[in-house]
C-alpha cells in the first residue's frame, strides 16, 4: 500500500474530489494547509509596518491505495490540478505498513 499525497490549489479541489469519485478512487482525507514555496508571494502593510505574506493557502489531499493504483491516482491528480502556472503543487507518494477498518477489524487492502 501507498499513500498519494498531494498539495493543490484550492479551487482545484472540487474538480479533483470529482475525478476521484468517478474513477472509483472513494477515500481521500483532505486537509486545509499553508506553506510556500516557487510561488512566492507578496507585500503587505500592517499597523504601518511592510510585511512579507509567502505563506499560500493550499489543500492537502491524501489517498491510501494499493500499489498497483497508485499511477492511476497520480495521473488522475496531475490531469486535474495542472495549469501550468507555479504553484500548481505537489505529489508525494510515501509507503503504509498496513492499514485497519476499526469498525470491522480488517486490514492490509482489504481496509481501504
Amino acid at each position: 500500500m501507498k499513500k498519494v499525497q498531494a498539495i493543490i490549489r484550492p479551487n482545484k479541489l472540487e474538480a479533483l474530489k470529482d475525478a476521484a469519485a468517478q474513477a472509483g478512487y472513494r477515500g481521500m482525507t483532505v486537509t486545509s494547509v499553508h506553506g510556500c514555496g516557487n510561488q512566492g508571494g507578496w507585500k503587505e502593510y500592517f499597523r504601518g509596518s511592510e510585511i512579507f505574506v509567502n505563506m499560500q493557502p493550499k489543500m492537502q489531499c491524501e489517498f491510501v491505495v494499493r500499489d498497483e493504483d497508485v499511477d492511476g491516482v497520480v495521473d488522475m491528480i496531475i490531469s486535474t490540478c495542472r495549469t501550468g502556472e507555479v504553484g500548481d503543487g505537489k505529489v508525494f507518494i510515501m509507503p503504509v505498513e498496513t492499514a485497519i477498518r476499526i469498525r470491522t477489524g480488517e486490514t492490509g487492502d482489504d481496509a481501504i
